[in-house]
């Protein structure tokens, strides 16, 4: 009969694990629409606190005991106080530090993945000594990599662009690998081994140090996809040493998701995934300087009068939109601009801003109509017929010199051709150049007119003065 019972458990265990993944794939599936993505959110938040429960209550160890008291214990508190931390910092965080939360959630998630597999290397029933070696490796990248990422992404730490790193990181990735190997097949004592582990471990933590820190802040959303792969893919890993199918089939989930994006961003960037991988992914080179022509500002009044008077407005978010926190003041213009009879659009980049979708994220915030968000490869053939473009702190994602500057960084990147507009008004600061630091030449085309101030400050005004005509 007690046999009986814990196959019966081990079946219900197993199936709910199954149901789990399910609501994976359908929170999944809801995530690649704006307007079903907070649903989504909830189907896969839903799977994991299925798999969790099932866990503590059905999961049976190598002799059929439960999991004791004290040890449920400790993990539902760890589960409260973790769950706790976690709403906090996400009802705080400001959309403009979204990507350093994606980043420590990141990194968060690779540390776990990692200590476990330090601490099952040497259990002696553990039979997946190469799945562990993986998640220790792979782990550990996603946390050091995703810490370095945080650090750039906050601005604490400056990018190091050198050819020398590409074979620092190649060499030092030749050197995990010998490692490894050595692991696997050597018959050194159990004592050597464990030192070795511990030597592999700081290796791996080195390598996602030294490959994360000469990208280019522009290319900072390729690399936060990936190393949400690695996680991903550490959790997977996890989930072999502990035979746990639900950890298994979420971090698959993770890891293809976070593997398919990083290939689009590459392809929004013109850039080789290989590159990312030893380091040497965006920085470094400068455009060749040449006659810039001169810069024509635009005042609130006229530039409210050419927005008004349009028939077709595309308004091009980027970054400092995020960081003036304008994306409602933003909405506001718009639908002024539409309650007279303009038709308005966003054009939305793959990489804009400091994380994929970053745009998408901030303008559903301020209630922004998802039909209204237009991708670059369908926005672009629009610009022609368009009457203003308005670009709001956007820079490296309509600078044209990806387009006709061979020696630019960014040649062969795809960008919102805002510069095929009939008028241009760029919303910035000042003249400084974008996260990749280079010039951009569409400030001095004769179509454009610089609208310079806080994109905040700069918008109000704009709104006050379509209110006043």
């Amino acid at each position: 009969m007690d046999t009986l019972n814990i196959t019966n458990g081990d079946i219900i265990l197993e199936f709910s694990y199954l149901l789990s993944a399910l609501f994976f794939v359908v929170g999944l599936k809801l995530l690649s629409s704006p307007d079903s993505a907070r649903r989504g959110n909830l189907w896969a938040a839903a799977g994991m606190l299925l798999a969790m429960i099932a866990t503590m209550i059905l999961h049976r160890d190598s002799n059929g005991g439960t999991i004791q008291a004290g040890n449920l214990i400790i993990i539902l508190v760890a589960i409260a106080f973790g769950g706790v931390i976690g709403a906090v910092i996400a009802r705080k965080i400001k959309m403009t530090a979204m990507p350093q939360l994606v980043s420590f959630f990141n990194a968060t998630g690779g540390a776990a993945s990692a200590l476990v597999a330090l601490i099952e290397f040497s259990n002696p029933d553990n039979q997946s000594a190469l799945v562990t070696l993986l998640g220790l490796v792979i782990g550990s990248i996603a946390f050091s990599g995703s810490m370095i990422a945080y650090g750039k992404l906050n601005g604490n730490i400056k990018d190091i662009f050198s050819k020398l790193m590409t074979y620092i990181n190649l060499l030092i990735l030749l050197g995990l690998v010998i490692m490894v190997v050595v692991l696997l097949t050597s018959d050194m004592p159990l004592e050597s081994k464990q030192l070795l582990v511990y030597v592999l471990l700081a290796v791996s933590l080195i390598y996602g140090v030294s490959f994360v820190m000469p990208i280019g802040g522009a290319d900072m959303p390729v690399v936060i996809s990936l190393l949400n792969s690695f996680t991903g893919i550490a959790a997977a890993m996890a989930g072999f040493i502990y035979h746990n199918q639900a950890m298994i089939l979420g971090g698959i989930f993770v890891g293809a998701a976070g593997m398919i994006l990083t290939i689009l961003m590459c392809k929004a960037m013109n850039r080789s995934l290989i590159n990312v991988v030893i380091g040497a992914f965006g920085g470094g080179g400068a455009a060749v300087d040449r006659e810039k022509g001169t810069v024509k500002e635009v005042s609130a009044t006229d530039a409210a009068v050419m927005l008004n008077y349009s028939s077709k407005v595309v308004i091009v978010p980027g970054y400092g939109l995020a960081v003036a926190q304008a994306q409602h003041i933003c909405s506001e213009m718009a639908q002024l601009l539409e309650d007279n009879g303009v038709e308005v659009k966003y054009a939305i980049h793959p990489v804009a801003g400091r994380m994929p979708g970053h745009m998408n994220v901030l303008l559903a915030e301020a209630d922004v109509p998802y039909d209204k968000l237009v991708e670059m490869d369908e926005i672009n053939p629009e610009m022609p017929k368009t009457d203003v473009a308005v670009v709001i702190g956007a820079n490296d994602v309509v600078n044209p010199a990806a387009l006709d500057d061979p020696s630019s960084p960014i040649y062969g990147m795809p960008i919102i051709k805002v510069h095929e507009a009939k008028n241009v008004i760029v919303m910035k600061r000042g003249m400084g150049k974008g996260y990749a630091a280079i010039e951009n030449y569409l400030f001095y085309a004769d179509n454009t007119r610089m609208f310079f101030g806080s994109a905040k400050d700069s918008l109000q005004k704009l709104v006050n003065e379509i209110k006043a005509l």
